[in-house]
């Protein structure tokens, strides 16, 4: 499981040092104009998203959102009728419904989501352009990854038991977040890295510092980048 989590966030990389890479060179004036244009783009959003989707196994999601893309970029290289551009958001629409159809009907996928309940040790969620709710009561949980990407994911780990040696939570947030619902006798270590971003611990006055149960520790990691990780008891 861990091992897919990574190839998810290493697929993420490669998409972000891609976009980095074209702007620099954009600032640099070394791409031409037009060509700069359309590779920074909404369009060329979608269809990377799609891509990063695809490599996930979120396969119906991908081919759309790649399909819209290109739909969209078609302008741009051919001359395409009026009549034709003004069936793009319904043409898009009908997409999205049909992807939602065929969602309801068994294909398990991370966008949107819903509500899970899991009781695995240790967990993997990859979520774009949704959220999910996921309810966990493993009695040796050891942590996870979570990856949210314009949109957020809630865990509820209130019936949880930690592993003796305690477990560690990796996020990164791009332009979504990650909530997550801990006993009120957990010690919780920030260790995000926040970049236009924030971590936020809103137990408040619900509990007292001389509750926190040391041998009971539970480790934030990760990175946020104009997103957020919240943590609350309700």
């Amino acid at each position: 499981m861990m091992e897919r989590s990574g190839n998810k966030r290493f697929y993420l990389g490669v998409v972000l040092i891609a976009i980095g890479g074209l702007l620099m060179l954009q600032r640099l004036n070394l791409i031409p104009w037009d060509l700069a244009e359309m590779l920074i783009s909404w369009q060329m959003l979608l269809v990377a998203i799609g891509a990063i989707s695809l490599m996930n196994g979120n396969r119906v999601w991908g081919v759309i959102l790649i399909g819209l893309g290109v739909f969209f970029l078609l302008p741009e290289f051919i001359d395409v009728p009026r009549e034709i551009r003004r069936l793009y958001w319904p043409f898009m629409l009908v997409l999205v419904g049909a992807a939602l159809i065929y969602r309801q009907h068994g294909n398990r996928l991370h966008m949107p989501g819903g509500s899970v309940g899991k009781s695995f040790d240790e967990f993997d969620d990859f979520v774009i352009f949704g959220g999910r709710e996921i309810f966990i009561n493993s009695t040796n949980l050891k942590g996870g990854r979570s990856t949210s990407i314009f949109g957020g994911v809630e865990y509820d780990l209130r019936q949880a038991t930690l592993a003796p040696e305690g477990a560690i939570v990796d996020c990164i947030c791009v332009f979504g977040g990650t909530g997550i619902k801990v006993p009120l006798d957990w010690q919780v270590r920030n260790e995000i890295t926040t970049i236009f971003g924030a971590f936020t611990d809103k137990r408040g006055d619900t509990f007292r510092h001389g509750q926190l149960d040391t041998s009971k520790t539970i480790v934030i990691k990760g990175i946020t980048l104009f997103g957020g990780v919240e943590i609350k008891h309700v």
